[in-house]
């Protein structure tokens, strides 16, 4: 590996305020704040959006589609009976 081509490489502190979760990893990101961890030592934090414990497909709290309403919506715009729909004539 080359001397001073690659970015650091060193512990950093990805939070999810949304989710009240953070967990500490290794990353090239950077940040100008900086938190203390369970182990006492200081580490640059990154805030995220979204992580696996605030992320639907992840918790597993994916919302249900109402196909009921749609269906509803769709024969309110489209009446009961749409044409080429093989009922009626």
């Amino acid at each position: 590996m080359q001397q001073d081509k690659h970015p650091d490489y060193r512990p950093v502190v990805f939070r999810d305020r949304a989710a009240g979760y953070a967990f500490l990893t290794r990353s090239t990101a950077t940040s100008d704040q900086v938190i203390e961890w369970d182990d006492g030592q200081t580490y640059p934090v990154v805030d995220v959006e979204i992580s696996s414990e605030s992320h639907p497909f992840y918790t597993g709290k994916a919302r249900t589609v109402d196909s009921e309403g749609r269906i509803a919506q769709f024969e309110r715009r489209y009446g009961g009976d749409a044409p080429g729909s093989g009922t009626g004539g």
